[in-house]
């Protein structure tokens, strides 16, 4: 869930460039316009919002109201909002040149050199790229590479590893990884066999005091889940670097060196998902190299083209590529848009941009200061946990500090929707209130922002949750 916001000052001075109607747009999307991942039902009385404009780190609603993007739209606008006008002088000088080809059997410059600009940057030896058009494309892709791989060489393997509450896509192939049940449900049996073992996730844990012993904990746990499904089952094994599902959970020392040890051991291909973590989110081109990761794949998307348009893809190891350059084996999977040149020419565009304005850079010296400020918030009420790294960090909200008490549904339900929702909303922030594990707030601005806009947000935060104390105190909370 993502909490909507406010503030009276305009964000832009001057007019809109595009005139809106509030009252037209209200009518005709709740008339017509089909949402992802959204109750509709409260929205039957209550005012979509509706965002029309942007600029920095901010957007603004039909009404001109300025909000902080603090989720980064969804984990894209590692930009934010300024850099249209550029990208989009590069997207018109790819329209003027070529409108479309597709990728089957011939390909185009942008295509070309976009793959081999994200290959310079993957970890070594990770030089082939195949493109899709979102992230659940990209983890589908994976897994059709993994099948056909284990094939050409001689197996036929068909289960597959992920982690529980970890989320990879909506379709069918991806959701078979994606480890919470309210996503899974309404569409099983699904496609793919999988295991869900433990997340990283530490806090409670009896060997949370222990880095070392809950590396260990969360490998056996993986070795007992092989044991059970029989190794030379399992073709694929997927996980976030930082797992964002459930909140910023962090990897401890030495556990992707044990999964790589593991999969090894068993002939298991190793894949990160780093359709969020990529391009700078956690304060290194891909998260991979942050945590010193050794993957068969790696999965990407949102942060490739900084929400400017679609694309995703998979980073290939060479030995993996290898039945599919040779031509021992022909990749039986494609897409009519993959690679397309528009997508592929602003993605050139962001990573120059990237490298030109030092954005990871930007990243790598918020990181200590955006920790301590959160770390500082440990005292607030309800704030049971801090985690996260380079501009995607979690709040873990509790019942009980004292003894890490969890909310219950219903509790959780009026603590994120009810109480802290309003109140990032009043004070001008998006971000995310999740509960698919435990309730955690979701902080991830864009990688542009500067410790000022950050620090408001951390403020609003903060704000927030002092006043939602006050409504408990005051009686107002289901359970006081």
């Amino acid at each position: 869930m993502t909490a909507t916001h406010t503030t009276d000052s305009p964000l832009i001075s001057g007019e809109p460039r595009i005139p809106h109607d509030p009252a037209a747009l209200q009518r005709d999307l709740k008339s017509h316009l089909l949402f992802n991942f959204t109750d509709m039902k409260r929205f039957e009385t209550e005012e979509m919002p509706v965002f029309v404009r942007g600029e920095g780190c901010y957007v603004e609603d039909v009404h001109g109201r300025r909000f902080i993007d603090g989720l980064s739209g969804l984990f894209c606008t590692n930009l934010g909002h300024s850099y249209g006008d550029e990208i989009g002088q590069a997207a018109l000088a790819q329209m003027r040149e070529l409108v479309y080809t597709p990728t089957w059997t011939v390909a185009h410059p942008t295509a070309i050199e976009l793959a081999t600009r994200i290959a310079s940057k993957a970890p070594e030896g990770m030089d082939h790229v195949f493109f899709t058009n979102s992230g659940s494309e990209a983890v589908e892709s994976a897994w059709k590479l993994a099948r056909q791989w284990h094939q050409a060489n001689g197996q036929d393997r068909r289960k597959a590893i992920a982690r529980r509450y970890a989320y990879h896509g909506t379709t069918m192939g991806a959701l078979s990884f994606t480890g919470y049940a309210s996503a899974r449900a309404p569409f099983e049996p699904l496609a793919v066999p999988t295991h869900h073992v433990a997340h990283t996730g530490s806090y409670r844990h009896p060997l949370a005091g222990d880095e070392a012993a809950f590396c260990q904990w969360l490998l056996d746990d993986l070795e007992a889940a092989l044991e059970f499904e029989g190794p030379e089952t399992i073709a694929m094994l997927i996980a976030e670097p930082v797992q964002n599902s459930g909140g910023s959970y962090m990897p401890p020392a030495g556990y992707w060196q044990g999964l790589r040890e593991i999969c090894d051991k068993y002939g298991i291909l190793l894949v990160a998902d780093e359709v969020i973590n990529g391009f700078g989110r956690v304060g290194d081109w891909f998260a991979s190299l942050r945590f010193d990761a050794a993957p068969d794949m790696i999965t990407f998307a949102k942060g490739v083209t900084a929400g400017h348009a679609p694309l995703g893809g998979v980073i290939v190891r060479d030995r993996v590529a290898e039945p599919f350059v040779t031509g021992r084996a022909m990749f039986a999977h494609g897409n009519t848009w993959s690679g397309h040149p528009l997508s592929t020419a602003i993605g050139l565009s962001v990573l120059d941009i990237i490298e030109r304005d030092g954005v990871i850079e930007n990243v790598r010296a918020n990181e200590p200061q955006i920790g301590a400020l959160l770390e500082d918030m440990r005292d607030l009420p309800f704030v049971g946990d801090v985690r996260g790294c380079g501009h995607f960090w979690a709040l873990e909200v509790v019942k009980d500090k004292a003894t890490a008490e969890p909310f219950s549904q219903d509790e959780a339900n009026w603590m994120l929707r009810d109480a802290l929702s309003g109140q990032m909303a009043a004070r001008g922030l998006l971000c995310r209130l999740d509960d698919r594990d435990q309730p955690v707030i979701q902080l991830s601005p864009p990688l542009i922002a500067d410790m000022d806009t950050i620090g408001t947000m951390l403020g609003i935060v903060r704000d927030a949750l002092i006043h939602v104390d006050g409504q408990v105190r005051n009686g107002e909370a289901p359970w006081a």
